[in-house]
């Protein structure tokens, strides 16, 4: 099984699209191991988004992340990376698939509703950043065998 760290930014929580895409993970076969509803300070934005300290728009997205609270969660499953950003689309709204979560919900080119994790690695590093390995819950899932079927 593979993690990955989702983090739905202040304009999904704004929105109050949470739920609706916490059900698309869920009813995909993702299993949430981990989840927290955090007020980014500052410096874990800094932490997080530190490849992109060079960039032109590391200062917006600094100020962007931290405007209001977001929800932070682990998900598992086979090929979690792919399958989530998949699901997530195209990182600008008015450029992504209908069907995707950005596609359906986001319009922005700056407010792009959510952020997943875009290699096992940096999976690894974002997991450990925003949760203690006690946070981590495991547990069975009752209808795993019908979702792992065809492998």
């Amino acid at each position: 099984m593979e993690r990955t760290l989702i983090i739905l930014k202040p304009d999904a929580v704004q929105r109050r699209l949470m739920g609706r895409i916490i059900t698309r993970f869920e009813e995909k076969g993702f299993k949430i191991i981990a989840a927290k509803f955090v007020h980014i300070d500052r410096a874990m934005a800094q932490k997080h988004y530190a490849v992109h300290k060079n960039e032109t728009f590391y200062e917006s997205l600094l100020e962007f992340i931290t405007r209001g609270p977001v929800l932070a969660f682990v998900l598992e499953a086979e090929n979690a990376i792919e399958v989530s950003r998949k699901m997530m689309g195209s990182t600008f709204g008015h450029e992504a698939e209908p069907g995707t979560i950005r596609g359906d919900f986001g319009i922005s080119r700056q407010y792009n509703l959510i952020h997943g994790s875009d290699a096992p690695e940096t999976a690894l590093k974002e997991i450990k950043l925003w949760f203690k390995p006690e946070e981590l819950v495991d547990y069975e899932m009752p209808d795993r065998s019908w979702l792992e079927m065809g492998k």
